[in-house]
């Protein structure tokens, strides 16, 4: 996702259920090396595929995180809050929302055809 226009850059998808970063690092997609990177904690260690790329800290088995952390990740997740948007006004087209039931060839076609509506309302 753009960070400014909300716009879809790129989807991923896969068969079955899959965790996000898994299919992330089986697709093969290659970022810019100047291109900063917010991810959720579901993406620990992207840092070791890309240098700039952030995600929140997670807090420690037992511990707490310091008010500065709590900052940091919450600063973090103030422009994170705009995938997540993004994410739910996708979901309201019911194909993606409810479990897929045609030809799973044509899955990646009919999302991307839904992503494409979407940055078209974008523009509009």
């Amino acid at each position: 996702i753009h960070q400014k226009s909300t716009a879809i850059i790129c989807l991923g998808h896969g068969k079955g259920r899959i965790h996000d970063f898994k299919l992330f690092k089986n697709s093969g997609i290659k970022f810019g090396e100047l291109l900063k990177v917010i991810a959720d904690k579901g993406y620990q260690g992207i840092n070791k595929i890309h240098q700039l790329s952030e995600t929140p800290i997670k807090k420690p088995k037992g511990g707490r995180l310091t008010k500065e952390q709590k900052k940091y990740n919450r600063e973090l997740n103030r422009l994170r809050i705009a995938v997540e948007h993004v994410n739910r006004r996708l979901k309201i087209f019911k194909i993606l929302s409810d479990r897929y039931r045609n030809r799973h060839r044509r899955f990646g076609l009919r999302s991307n055809l839904i992503a494409g509506i979407y940055n078209h309302e974008l523009a509009l």
